[in-house]
């Protein structure tokens, strides 16, 4: 199974995805400073893979020091560093605090003893993920019919996750299990994370599918093309208003305007559980360029300007359930959520 991401003999092993699908380039990223430039220019990107990338980014803030050396000053410049680059995934921020309370917890253990700690939690957030997205695929298969058409936008597979994959990995378990016929993956515009990646990711499982312009969703749902949509989370609010991929709301509004069931499939890790609702996420935009000039290509004229928002706020009420490692939860989510948290 592939791993976007691992520890390797004192340095982050990092799969670049801005290189993908026409080239398979590893970095090999030895302090944290190039971990958060990294995530900042999405050689890695997907909420959970972010986070475990964070994780290992700290433990090399404290990797070489010297014996005797005072670990906490590069350890909370790292943390601060790495919180400021990117503000939408939660998922990089629950990782620091974890890896910032196993810091405070250890730091008296002297310095050998607090590198081999942080590595140990780094190693075991990342685990964690790769066993909640098996558990995750699996409760989310049981949701789809015999023979389903799947719709599905950006890439939620291995690539944005620690293996394996959230609503990627539900369509991985569901054609494991014999319920899959095709996957209609969006092209995810201005990034195109679903015609480099996913359609990447699949090619390589052999599972069935078309690549389709974002425009041309609705018209498929109208058609009767798709029996479920799947997508990812970034952030999800204690009411259920989930953040993800620009064009997620628009799925989801076609969805429910042609009786779709929508799915948010997600880790529990991506629920904000100081987070009321989705008005308050933050949504990072990022630079014009990436619309006017994809991937270094001028498709715009001279002087053209662009908004470039790189995610959404899909609303609770659009979403008839979100999958999770725990089950499947259902409306009302301000009830259900907390107690799936619990």
């Amino acid at each position: 199974m592939l791993r976007p991401v691992y520890w390797e003999e004192g340095a982050v092993r990092l799969l670049d995805q801005t290189r993908l699908p026409h080239e398979e380039v590893w970095l090999t990223l030895t302090g944290w400073q190039e971990v958060a430039a990294a995530i900042r220019e999405m050689r890695v990107r997907g909420a959970p893979a972010i986070g475990i990338t964070a994780a290992y980014g700290l433990v090399l803030s404290v990797w070489g020091l010297s014996p005797g050396a005072d670990p906490g000053p590069p350890f909370r410049a790292a943390a601060e560093g790495l919180s400021r680059t990117r503000p939408t995934a939660v998922n990089l921020f629950w990782a620091i605090r974890r890896m910032e309370r196993a810091f405070q917890e250890h730091q008296s253990v002297g310095l050998p003893g607090l590198k081999e700690t942080l590595l140990r939690e780094a190693r075991k957030i990342h685990e964690e993920d790769i066993a909640a997205n098996r558990l995750i695929g699996e409760h989310g298969a049981r949701l789809l019919p015999p023979g389903a058409r799947v719709l599905t936008i950006c890439n939620t597979g291995a690539l944005a996750t620690g293996g394996y994959g959230t609503a990627l990995g539900v369509i991985r378990s569901a054609w494991v299990a014999g319920k899959l016929e095709l996957v209609y993956a969006c092209e995810t515009r201005p990034r195109l994370q679903g015609a480099r990646l996913t359609a990447w990711e699949l090619l390589r499982e052999g599972i069935p599918f078309k690549l389709l312009a974002d425009s041309a969703a609705g018209w498929l749902m109208a058609r009767g093309g798709a029996d479920a949509v799947l997508v990812g989370a970034d952030r999800i609010a204690v009411n259920g208003d989930t953040a993800n991929k620009i064009g997620t709301y628009t799925l989801a509004v076609l969805a429910r305007r042609h009786g779709v069931p929508f799915y948010v499939v997600a880790p529990t890790s991506t629920v904000d559980p100081d987070l009321e609702e989705g008005g308050k996420i933050p949504i990072e935009e990022r630079g014009e360029a990436e619309v006017l000039s994809p991937y270094g290509c001028r498709l715009a004229p001279e002087g053209a300007r662009a908004w470039n928002p790189a995610f959404d706020v899909t609303p609770a009420g659009l979403i008839t359930a979100i999958v999770t490692e725990r089950g499947v939860i259902s409306p009302p989510y301000h009830e259900t959520l907390s107690q799936g948290l619990a």
